[in-house]
């Protein structure tokens, strides 16, 4: 099948929320490098939206696919005991400020956990606290709860009134505007340390610090979205271990499957506590294909200190940006393989991108005319250079 034919049958069949995609339809890859139908090689800079953290064909991941199915079990039931789910759980929580975990199939899903679960926290304790509150140009997924929580008029207009009440924004970075939002009413605070689809804005080290002190004055919690941040993305495991501020509970998701379908609760003991049997559930959540793959891929960043791999690289691709001369680059930011190039207005990110993928280049756009870039973990520092002197050509 042609990609005209792939093309005319999406087209018909499937319900067309991405709207016109980018022309290219992806059938191998190796490393850092992806394959169109003829044959055509692409270097990956975006890594499947900051899912494929060891790229593609990498043994940690399609050894442990590979080795689970053919055992014949993928999925059995939350009913039962699951090994590979246990021993994730444990891992996670041996490296994280974790004491449990729950595993979803999104990023969204997990928010959605965590949301669900600081809500009852305060329940348990027969308080009527029940608000959260997020920040403005945040994103925590495109469900009815996830939706209201993101600070996007593009995402919430369609949908209002939204689900459920309780939910509001305030401006990323300005504590005096969160101060003036919180009432004996707010449950929790619900931020991304990075927010990455709202244009790759890292906080502030000293706001986060006042968002953790402002939650324990007033005896909220603090809920950190890590979908997009997480699995030594930013140079850390998790990137609240480099702000040196913990949360009470925090979502994992991308990364951690690297590129199998998994989500993560995770929370401290305080907080966990309060769920009792029934209270959640997944048919599909922690399901032992999921967790196998996860564990395998989450053993090996480790024990290969994938975090100082990505604070280098990323330093490194970041100077090597920020060294291109052209007035429509505004600014270079975000932490280790994060990295956002914010354009002038004379230069559209999303036609940049079509540029770059007609030159063999795959990157991503953020909100607010953002180049993002989010490459797998492993790339090569010859992939990176060859990157940014195609990115220096398509901008003059």
């Amino acid at each position: 099948m042609n990609l005209s034919e792939i093309k005319a049958l999406d087209k018909e069949n499937f319900l067309g929320v991405f709207g016109e995609r980018l022309p290219v339809c992806f059938v191998r890859g190796e490393g850092c490098t992806l394959y169109d139908q003829d044959g055509k090689a692409y270097t990956d800079l975006f890594a499947g939206i900051a899912v494929n953290a060891l790229g593609y064909n990498h043994p940690a991941v399609t050894g442990a696919l590979v080795a689970q199915a053919q055992s014949g079990i993928l999925h059995t039931s939350n009913l039962y005991y699951v090994q590979p789910q246990a021993e994730l759980a444990a891992l996670l929580c041996e490296n994280t400020f974790a004491d449990r975990v729950f595993f979803g199939n999104s990023g969204a899903e997990a928010n959605e956990g965590a949301m669900k679960l600081a809500r009852k926290y305060f329940y348990a304790q027969g308080s009527k606290r029940y608000k959260i509150i997020s920040a403005d140009h945040s994103f925590h997924g495109r469900t009815l709860a996830t939706v209201a929580a993101t600070g996007h008029d593009y995402y919430q207009a369609p949908y209002r009134p939204l689900l459920p009440q309780g939910l509001s924004q305030v401006p990323y970075n300005d504590i005096d505007a969160l101060k003036a939002a919180i009432d004996d009413e707010t449950a929790a605070i619900l931020l991304e340390p990075i927010q990455g689809e709202g244009g790759v804005t890292p906080a502030d080290p000293e706001y986060l610090k006042a968002v953790r002190a402002l939650c324990d004055e007033n005896g909220m919690l603090l809920i950190f979205d890590e979908v997009q941040t997480g699995m030594h993305r930013t140079g850390s495991l998790y990137c609240y271990q480099q702000y040196g501020v913990v949360p009470d509970i925090m979502t994992s998701a991308k990364g951690l499957g690297c590129g199998v379908a998994i989500g993560a609760v995770l929370a401290s003991d305080k907080v966990a506590s309060a769920i009792s049997i029934g209270d959640h559930g997944s048919t599909f959540g922690g399901n032992t294909l999921a967790c196998a793959v996860a564990l395998s891929a989450m053993r090996y960043m480790l024990a290969h200190d994938f975090s100082a791999m990505a604070k280098e690289k990323g330093a490194y691709l970041m100077g090597a940006l920020k060294a291109i001369d052209s007035d429509k680059i505004v600014e270079v930011r975000g932490m280790g393989m994060l990295i956002g190039v914010q354009l002038a207005d004379s230069c559209a990110a999303s036609g940049l991108v079509r540029k770059l993928l007609e030159r063999g280049f795959v990157a991503g756009t953020a909100s607010g005319n953002v180049l993002r870039i989010a490459p797998p973990l492993i790339i090569e520092k010859e992939q990176m250079d060859a990157f940014t002197a195609a990115l220096t050509d398509v901008l003059k």
